[in-house]
């Protein structure tokens, strides 16, 4: 019995067929082998195409097929991940009315200004939990206003996961938790906002049926499973935002259990049983996969948007001759404090932890006779790890404290100084685990589906690789209330 998982980034796609019985990976492919692009039509903007997303799903899934000996059709169950906070608009025949608004564009950061205003913040904060700030339905609203003639045609409007599901099924749902990151749930009520909708002049009937995360979304359909070679039928049973998916793939389900990412952008995500905010909502709190309103499972999101950005772009920066390894090999060569660089990692789009301000990438106090490379790469991964001190002090002011968190083992953490910076900055150990956004949309599947009775046997075969633990603080911290100071003279 197979699971398929499918994980759309903003990057790339990456699948991962997984053998139920042992929960191990049996092929995983991604496609493409360049980061796809972003197109940034003016400054603060960012789109993709849905139906290159589409398309990138069948290529992975083509390489998967090429390079291993399993049979598509012992696929039993899908489950997709997806980028976060994307808007995606189609018309009555599915057709994609324009590029999707993804989660870095900055445009409706007034709308939702504007709307946590109107509303009030207490409002907004205890029965969204969250100011309406740059996400999905701000998004929305932005079309209404800009594109009305857009508008107008939408049927439905979707996050990116949805649409995914849609192209395999012919089916559109989704769910509380999706909902809640697009800042359209009501926690104190249980129902789509209400006042949020009324506020934006948005149609109730734009939004899709709403269904439990771990459900039946839709069967694939006969020209998708021609297409594909997988089973016509075969359940789409689990979809997720990539946070909380990330989450789940580590297992990070009850409170007090703390997941971080650090790929294209930097989370940390923790899972607490109270409707908890930040009064400036700074960090955000959205429905855990596992969320019920019997049994409330919020996760509490921080976001950077650029830390692996950051480093592609330094990267590209210095040239296709020198690769990651290279980089980490001479940022090591430096001491802690890359001899008095401090860079500010924040230029991919307005930081909702600095209250949605557009801040950039600063580089300060290089000296042109004793710096070279190893120095800014060292600042770099530094830089990176000291945003995530910053956002964890804001999360430990409201009441979540880690005693460890949990990582998969792929981008920035397979760096070993960015690891060291990173536990020395925080003061909280690492324990690294191999499974990936792909792997937990599989067995997400797998618990959607009934092949896992609960979510516990998902994860029984999956052990920690490794416990990385704080060891130079001492070293760090005065390095990190330096790169504080700059970044308070930004702020």
């Amino acid at each position: 019995m197979l699971l398929l998982g499918i994980d759309i980034g903003t990057s790339s796609i990456k699948v991962s067929v997984v053998d139920a019985n042992t929960q191990q990976v049996i092929i995983s492919g991604q496609y493409p082998e360049q980061e796809s692009d972003i197109i940034a039509k003016q400054p603060g903007w960012a789109e993709q195409s849905p139906e290159m997303w589409w398309a990138h799903v069948q290529q992975a899934f083509n390489l998967c097929k090429k390079n291993a000996t399993f049979n598509p059709q012992d696929i039993t169950s899908i489950g997709i991940a997806y980028q976060m906070h994307g808007l995606v608009l189609v018309d009555k025949d599915q057709q994609v009315l324009r590029d999707s608004i993804i989660w870095c564009d900055s445009r409706a950061v007034e709308i939702g200004n504007d709307a946590f205003e109107k509303l009030g913040h207490e409002f907004c904060l205890s029965h969204l939990l969250n100011s309406p700030g740059n996400f999905t339905a701000s998004k929305l609203a932005w079309v209404k206003q800009q594109e009305p003639a857009v508008y107008a045609r939408i049927h439905k409007m979707m996050l990116p996961g949805d649409f995914i599901a849609m192209k395999l099924t012919n089916e559109i749902t989704t769910s509380i938790s999706a909902l809640s990151e697009a800042i359209l749930w009501d926690f104190q009520t249980n129902t789509v906002s209400a006042e949020l909708m009324e506020l934006y002049g948005i149609d109730a009937a734009l939004i899709p049926e709403i269904k439990p995360v771990f459900s039946d979304h839709g069967r694939v359909s006969a020209e998708v499973a021609a297409l594909m070679g997988l089973k016509a039928g075969t359940v789409v049973s689990y979809k997720s935002g990539d946070q909380p998916n990330n989450a789940l793939s580590l297992n990070v389900l009850q409170p007090g259990e703390v997941a971080a990412t650090a790929g294209t952008s930097g989370v940390i995500y923790g899972v607490s049983d109270q409707l908890t905010y930040d009064p400036q909502s700074r960090v955000n709190t959205f429905a855990h996969v596992n969320h019920t309103a019997e049994a409330q499972r919020l996760g509490v999101l921080l976001c950077i948007n650029g830390t692996g950005s950051l480093n592609r772009w330094t990267k590209n920066l210095f040239g296709a001759a020198i690769n990651y390894a290279q980089m980490n090999d001479e940022a090591a060569k430096t001491p802690v404090g890359a001899a008095g660089i401090r860079i500010l990692p924040f230029g991919n789009g307005a930081e909702r932890m600095l209250n949605n301000k557009i801040v950039g990438v600063h580089l300060h106090d290089i000296d042109l006779n004793l710096h070279h490379q190893g120095h800014i790469f060292r600042a770099v991964q530094e830089g990176i790890a000291y945003s995530f001190r910053y956002g964890l002090d804001i999360m430990r002011s409201n009441g979540l404290h880690p005693s460890v968190i949990r990582a998969g083992k792929a981008n920035l953490f397979l760096s070993p100084l960015f690891l060291e910076a990173f536990v020395n900055a925080t003061g909280v150990p690492v324990e690294l685990y191999q499974n990936d956004g792909s792997v937990g949309a599989a067995l997400g599947s797998g618990i959607g589906a009934g092949t896992f009775s609960t979510a516990a046997e998902a994860f029984e075969n999956i052990k920690p690789l490794q416990l990385v633990t704080p060891t130079n603080t001492a070293a760090y911290e005065p390095v990190y209330q330096s790169w504080l100071g700059y970044l308070n003279k930004q702020n």
